[in-house]
């Protein structure tokens, strides 16, 4: 089942909400375009999320 911005893993609840939607679409993606296990694409996604926010940063903030 697709997530959503309303209907995400609970793993997701306390991310802040742009990586929080970056993590739900990287995990739909993992689960129709790989056929991946529920559990691991949770996994996967919230860590590329957290990878992109960073990257989303201007350049010198930490």
């Amino acid at each position: 089942m697709p997530w959503t911005k309303y209907n995400y893993p609970v793993s997701m609840k306390n991310l802040p909400e742009p990586v929080k939607y970056k993590a739900i679409e990287i995990a739909n993606a993992l689960l129709t375009e790989k056929n991946m296990d529920e559990g691991l694409a949770i996994a996967i996604a919230i860590n590329r999320a957290k990878k992109w926010a960073i990257k989303q940063l201007p350049s010198g903030t930490k």
